[in-house]
């Protein structure tokens, strides 16, 4: 740098400094250098040309400059007096046109990598290259830190009068233009306090940046190589026309038209309403004279917060955007770092993640002037990028509106940009065929798209017959294999005549009790072999079953059979007095004497199709279960939708350990019998045992199973899995899927995973996907797939508009699969079975609202997202947080409650209550703890407790979820002492305890479950103890040892096995005491069955 060349120091615009930051962090990145390149067809005078852009050079400070930070304590630009022109002239005229083509297309490329170094001036590059006597092709670089569009356009506008006048021989004068460094300090002079109040104000209550969820499913956006392409449209001359049109009509710039769709086509991509992102402003102040003929960087970036109400009409919504965008304008010399750090955004985080760029042309380049003396015919922009993973570019020619699109190929890829531009046009349509219609009536999707969506991706039409019910299926079955074995359990097995002959008997007596179609009848067994008949016999008496699961509470089963008024009950014996109070009237299903005295011969009843088949309870937000009602029509569609899938045989053995107060056990039970295979029935609590799994699998050849994700996880651990060798497939349904899991799966197992999903309002599974075994790479979650036949997937927004593929939306189904609705609800019936505005099909008008969150991948696959409401999945468990907090504002001690699902440190979840006492009452968690014990499952109460003394809030008023601490790893409070361990078995058992259940203490006289532990980690544990005590026992004894002081017995032999808590225990008998009582009397009961028919014989 010679001291006599240089013109002028001064400091940086706040822009200037981010261009400067963004090179200094990636001195190798393509961002902020411009590449114009413009085709010219005339005889040019090339010195002339040279010359007359010199002359330009040689005027403006600006293009003279440099840019100096090393060793500074803040970085300057160094203008120079005089620079040479960089400037180079290439002729190709001996070059064929495809060899012309090829190598202009290498040298942009190389000129994009070259760049600039920033600290060398000058910052711009010109190069023309001559393809014929009269075409040429000039290339105009530069970086974007000393000018924006505006002054480049300014610059051609000079050019050409300098060339004009040189080409005629004659000299020209311009006034001496104001210099950069005027603007600088006009800056410098700005009220920065005054800016701050604005911004503040206008971004109040905005915390996070507007979500762009329609990117790349999975990159490393870590990743600090950038890469940009761009994608661009022309919109027709016919729809620019009409724009203009419609932007005259109601007072509205063209600008605010493009950015009122750029913020509608934004709230719709992210499902939201409160809209912030970019907006170049042109800068150039009005109260600095001859800002406009200024050469330099004015332009800036400001956030431009959009409030999109729906129901707001389009053109008055424009006209309130356009008013806000002026009064912003007073404050436009803002600079974007100060107005970050002036928001509530969480540091690390951008403002906003798009930027739209209005690009006023002040030349235009067909104007026959221009073209006649230069010739340009075109002009366009190999780069132009800018750090924000998406840029649109408005450029309005004279009768052409050009839409451009630059991206960062980390974030999204060609596919989605052209799906955005589309959806931008359409957007813009909407516009003008409806101003005065509503935002959300504006279509977005192509037609193309539409039909796609909406028909093309739910082609699901397959003839299956139609009018066969459950049992009559399993009856087809009987007829064709009599004498297979239909049905295992431990020691028992029966043929599938054998259990039709028992069904049988069982229906012609609930027949004779008035059981026919429609009437409830109540069924609370263990699983048995008394599980499938009493099943198959209510079905064939024509009635529809509603499953009771005895593990219950009492005070569950007695709502689920008042609100279900079933008028038989089927029950075994040992349970009769763990039934609460109820009307109905008992059949036990194991006792034979009035039984066994009915016809063999299969019933014939008046029941069709679309009579109900069940009705099974889950949970309710209200705090009470809702029973959910499934037709033959329904669930037949989909049993035979999976026996044409998958295609069971005699062969096949599938596994019954889904409790049949789920769903899964549906298609567990009638799948398997209507196909001839063999049902092997796991026993009670055996579901939980990963250990008796694998024994059960390898002895029965079971060669189909079903598993939830996350207690796959567990079994996927389990010890001897290489005995599984006989499985042939999978199911997992739920909850999601984990991409590591499905990895973990083919490391372990030769089978096939599938992935269903499916609500139990609609018969179970609506959608299956079967994971790739050598497709693992690029999924953060395996899709749920497409739907099954005769099924209907619709993602929706909340106005029942189709979503874009990429955009999340709300699943709704329809098709033959939907359910009746909820028993005895028709209010929440109503509100969650909709009329389908899609479908002109009578066997298809309604659609139920799951709740669920899901988009369409490209390929029409479905990914599943999770809950949109308060209802979670938990160990594949569907749970209604609102039905928890219910119940716990019941207790008298509770003021206000909130239940959230957390995950902790071992990457399992877990339910977690924040609990805020009334005034001036003890709240005691233990006792809280029994509370719900005696009114929820197991699986619905939580397992940790937090006492606030107020729920925080956000500033409407809401619960803050995230700002709810997160509960420590403390022993909770517990009825029982603490004592700490002191033999050294009870120390093992207490370090896995504390291990598994991340708690810091834990004494020998603690329940496990009231420490937090439920099914999942007791497996953990039950697997670890086995490997330290090198011991085989089942996970049944656990529950029976729930304490490590009795645990610690049982494994000292201290006492007998027949020790149990109901002995030790000085409350009164909780949830796994009545399971062992249970268990002890069914014990008895088969030893008493046992004797009296031996002392028959």
């Amino acid at each position: 740098m010679k001291q006599n060349n240089i013109e002028d120091i001064y400091e940086l615009s706040p822009m200037q400094q981010g261009m400067l930051f963004h090179k200094l962090a990636a001195p190798s990145s393509v961002v902020y250098f411009e590449q114009n390149c413009f085709t010219l067809q005339t005889q040019l005078n090339i010195s002339v040309f040279q010359k007359a852009w010199q002359r330009v050079v040689d005027r403006h400070p600006i293009l003279r400059t440099s840019f100096y930070w090393d060793n500074l304590d803040k970085p300057y630009q160094v203008v120079y007096r005089q620079v040479d022109l960089p400037w180079e002239f290439q002729d190709w005229r001996q070059l064929s046109l495809q060899e012309q083509q090829k190598q202009f297309q290498a040298f942009l490329k190389a000129d994009g990598d070259r760049g600039f170094e920033l600290s060398q001036a000058p910052l711009i590059r010109l190069t023309l290259i001559q393809m014929a006597d009269d075409n040429y092709q000039f290339v105009f670089s530069f970086h974007h830190i000393l000018m924006e569009g505006w002054s480049v356009n300014w610059l051609w506008k000079e050019f050409y009068d300098f060339y004009n006048a040189f080409c005629q021989g004659q000299d020209l004068y311009l006034e001496r233009p104001r210099p950069y460094r005027e603007y600088i300090a006009w800056l410098q002079q700005q009220d920065l306090d005054k800016a701050e109040a604005f911004w503040r104000q206008k971004l109040k209550g905005f915390t996070l940046p507007t979500p762009i969820l329609i990117g790349k499913t999975s990159a490393d956006f870590s990743d600090p190589k950038k890469d940009y392409e761009r994608q661009e449209i022309v919109m027709s001359a016919t729809i620019t026309t009409a724009l203009k049109s419609f932007a005259r009509k109601y007072q509205l710039t063209l600008n605010i038209v493009m950015k009122g769709a750029w913020a509608l086509l934004l709230s719709r991509y992210s499902q939201q309403s409160d809209i912030v992102f970019g907006s170049t402003s042109s800068g150039r102040p009005t109260a600095l004279a001859e800002a406009e003929s200024m050469v330099g960087l004015f332009i800036n970036t400001l956030p431009l917060r959009v409030q999109v109400d729906s129901n707001a009409f389009v053109s008055s919504w424009l006209k309130k955007l356009q008013a806000e965008e002026v009064q912003m304008r007073e404050y436009e010399y803002s600079p974007l770092t100060k107005i970050q750090q002036w928001s509530e955004i969480p540091r690390g985080l951008q403002l906003f993640d798009s930027i739209l760029v209005f690009d006023n042309e002040l030349v235009d380049y067909n104007q026959g002037s221009i073209v006649q003396s230069v010739g340009v015919v075109e002009s366009r922009s190999s780069f132009d990028w800018t750090n924000y993973p998406l840029t649109v570019k408005v450029v309005p020619q004279s009768d052409l509106l050009n839409l451009c699109i630059s991206y960062d190929t980390r974030h999204f890829d060609s596919a989605t940009i052209s799906r955005m531009l589309g959806h931008l046009e359409t957007l813009l349509e909407g516009f003008v065929a409806n101003p005065e219609g509503r935002l959300r009536e504006l279509p977005m999707l192509t037609s193309k798209e539409s039909y796609q969506i909406l028909k093309e991706w739910n082609n699901t039409g397959v003839a299956y017959p139609q009018q066969q019910c459950i049992h009559e299926l399993f009856e087809a079955q009987v007829e064709r294999t009599p004498d297979a074995v239909a049905v295992v359990f431990e020691s028992e097995q029966l043929t599938y005549c054998e259990l039709n002959t028992r069904a049988n008997q069982l229906a012609h007596y609930l027949r004779f009790l008035g059981v026919k179609p429609e009437v409830l009848v109540g069924i609370c067994v263990e699983r048995s072999l008394d599980m499938v008949i009493g099943l198959l016999a209510i079905l064939k008496a024509g009635g529809a079953y509603v499953p009771l699961d005895p593990s219950y509470p009492k005070q569950r089963l007695g709502y689920m059979l008042e609100d279900s008024q079933p008028s038989v009950l089927l029950t075994q014996q040992h349970l009769i007095e763990t039934l609460p109070t109820h009307k109905a009237q008992i059949i036990c299903i194991d006792d034979w004497e009035q039984i066994g005295n009915q016809s063999t011969e299969n019933p014939t009843s008046k029941i069709t199709v679309d009579n109900l088949a069940y009705v099974i309870y889950t949970s309710g937000s209200t705090g009470k279960p809702k029973g959910a009602m499934n037709t033959h029509k329904g669930i037949c569609n989909r049993l035979v939708w999976m026996q044409h899938t998958y295609q069971l045989t005699s062969q096949d053995a599938v596994l019954q350990k889904t409790p049949f107060s789920f769903d899964v056990s549906v298609w567990e039970f009638f799948w398997t019998l209507m196909s001839g295979a063999c049902l092997v029935i796991a026993q009670p609590e055996g579901h939980k045992d990963t250990n008796y799994l694998v024994k059960l699998i390898a002895q029965q050849q079971v060669t189909t199973l079903h598993f939830v994700p996350s207690m796959l996880q567990v079994f996927l651990e389990a010890e001897g899995l290489e005995k599984c060798q006989s499985l042939v497939r999978v199911i997992a349904s739920g909850e999601a899927l984990p991409v590591q899991l499905q990895q973990r799966f083919f490391a372990r197992l030769n089978a096939q995973l599938h992935n269903l999903y499916g609500p139990t309002e609609a018969a179970v599974d609506v959608t299956f996907w079967q994971c790739k075994k050598d497709d693992l790479s690029n999924q953060n979650t395996p899709p749920i797939g497409r739907p099954i036949t005769n099924i209907q997937i619709y993602i929706l927004d909340r106005y029942l508009n189709p979503v874009a593929v990429g955009v999340t939306g709300e699943v709704y189904i329809g098709g033959v699969g939907v359910g009746r609705g909820y028993l005895n609800r028709p209010d929440l019936t109503a509100e969650k079975f909709i009329p389908n505005p899609f479908s002109k099909d009578k066997e298809a008008t309604r659609l139920y609202k799951t709740g669920d969150k899901a988009r369409y991948l490209p390929n029409g696959d479905i990914e599943y997202l999770g809950r949109i409401d308060n209802q979670v999945k938990l160990r594949g468990l569907r749970i209604e947080l609102g039905e928890i907090e219910a119940v716990i504002s019941q207790y008298p001690a509770v003021r206000e409650t909130v239940v959230v699902v957390r995950s902790d440190s071992v990457d399992a979840k877990h339910l977690v209550a924040y609990v805020v006492p009334q005034t001036e009452q003890t709240l005691t968690i233990a006792e809280l703890r029994n509370f719900l014990e005696s009114k929820l499952p197991n699986y619905m109460i939580p397992a940790a407790f937090v006492i606030l003394e107020a729920l925080p809030l956000t500033p409407n008023g809401k619960v803050d979820r995230k700002a709810l601490p997160t509960p420590d790893t403390a022993r909770p409070e517990l009825e029982a002492i603490y004592q700490p361990p002191q033999t050294e078995v009870e120390k093992r058992i207490a370090y896995i305890w504390r291990e598994v259940l991340n708690v810091e203490d834990v004494g020998i006289h603690d329940n496990f479950f009231e420490l937090g532990g439920h099914s999942l980690l007791l497996v953990q544990v039950h697997s670890k103890l086995q490997k330290i005590f090198q011991r085989d026992f089942s996970l049944v004894e656990m529950f029976q040892y729930p304490t490590i002081s009795h645990l610690a017995r049982y494994f000292s032999q201290e006492s007998s096995e027949e020790i149990s808590f109901i002995q030790h225990s000085h409350r009164s008998e909780s949830r796994t005491d009545s399971v062992q009582r249970r268990k002890l009397a069914r014990k008895e009961h088969r030893a008493a069955i046992k004797e009296k028919g031996a002392s028959a014989q």
